[in-house]
């Protein structure tokens, strides 16, 4: 009788167990896996499809080292388009921090106007050279010069960026964000060092 009793009470036990395993939500409803198990399951390979070919578990040496001349050549294939879009303009293969219809009318905009920064490294080389002369009055000009451009290259690059956020948030709004200061650092680069190249000549400012 009191085995029975037992072995009813262990049943009831497991019955409510059970019970309550089903109806518990969110239960999983399958062991917990091991941690390796897991590690293996969420491990992706990253890269292009050679490169995921290069990690599969299983692949001999002769596949890793193919699936590594493809990958390779995926990417050389990858920077030559880059490389050219930097000159030509093309949007689809620009690096990330210049693409956008935000950051292409910042380009135009930057390169159709004369930027005081753009003088900067020619200016002061020659105010430099001319400070090495042995006479008071010439050091002195020079340097007097060299202060003035300094302080010409902070006042319009200031300028430029505060008309820059204005104009971009007034017509890109949220794609705007870091333009302005794109902008002015592209304009204190020389004309011919800029990358992507200059589309539009002096004074053909964007619509």
């Amino acid at each position: 009788m009191f085995g029975r009793t037992k072995t009813s009470g262990k049943t009831s036990t497991t019955a409510a167990a059970t019970t309550d395993h089903e109806v518990r939500e969110g239960a999983k409803g399958r062991p917990t896996p091991k941690r390796r198990e897991a590690e293996q399951r969420n491990r992706r390979p990253l890269g292009s499809p050679a490169r995921a070919a290069a990690v599969r578990p299983g692949a001999s040496k002769e596949e890793k080292k193919a699936a590594r001349e493809a990958e390779r050549k995926v990417f050389a294939e990858e920077r030559a388009l880059q490389r050219q879009a930097l000159v030509t303009g093309d949007e689809r293969y620009l690096p990330v921090r210049d693409k956008g219809v935000a950051k292409r009318f910042t380009r135009d905009y930057v390169d159709a106007r004369r930027n005081a920064g753009e003088l900067f490294i020619p200016v002061a080389m020659v105010i430099l050279l001319s400070s090495l002369i042995p006479v008071a009055v010439v050091v002195r000009a020079s340097l007097v010069a060299l202060y003035a451009l300094v302080l010409w290259v902070i006042v319009d690059s200031f300028l430029l960026r505060r008309k820059l956020n204005r104009i971009t948030v007034d017509r890109f709004g949220d794609k705007a964000t870091g333009c302005a200061t794109y902008g002015m650092m592209r304009a204190l680069q020389i004309r011919r060092t800029r990358l992507p190249k200059p589309q539009v000549k002096r004074g053909e400012f964007p619509v």
